[in-house]
């Protein structure tokens, strides 16, 4: 648990922790939707906008990381290999898990698709 809150803090808490937030709420919504809650087409798209904002957030933060990254590197001049892969590494933690939640986010409406679907079909 503890390796995951590092991976969270170097990736930048500011764009991490949103994207944590997102992925909470679309496994929430998906939970109370398949569990006849909530209306299944409805929570399909609000979890594919909130899907589609966390990709883009990890986007922002590993653009914004490397532009940090990359000023840096123009500021000293001189950089080790090492450096420069540490500094990437961190960079892409963001797209990886926003990637990620857009992932889980659209496996969600494909399961709250499918269930529609068949409550659909034992309706008609």
């Amino acid at each position: 648990m503890s390796q995951l809150i590092d991976r969270m803090n170097e990736g930048g808490p500011l764009f991490m922790y949103p994207i944590l937030i997102v992925i909470l709420a679309i496994l929430a919504l998906l939970i109370i939707s398949l569990m006849g809650k909530r209306a299944k087409r409805a929570t399909s798209e609000i979890i594919g906008h909130l899907s589609l904002f966390a990709m883009m957030w990890g986007f922002l933060g590993s653009t914004l990381g490397l532009i940090t990254a990359f000023d840096a590197i123009e500021g000293s001049g001189n950089i080790s290999q090492p450096m420069m892969a540490g500094g990437l590494k961190v960079a892409l933690l963001c797209t990886l898990f926003g990637l990620f939640t857009f992932v889980i986010g659209r496996l969600s409406m494909l399961v709250l698709t499918v269930k529609a679907q068949q409550e659909e079909r034992t309706k008609v």
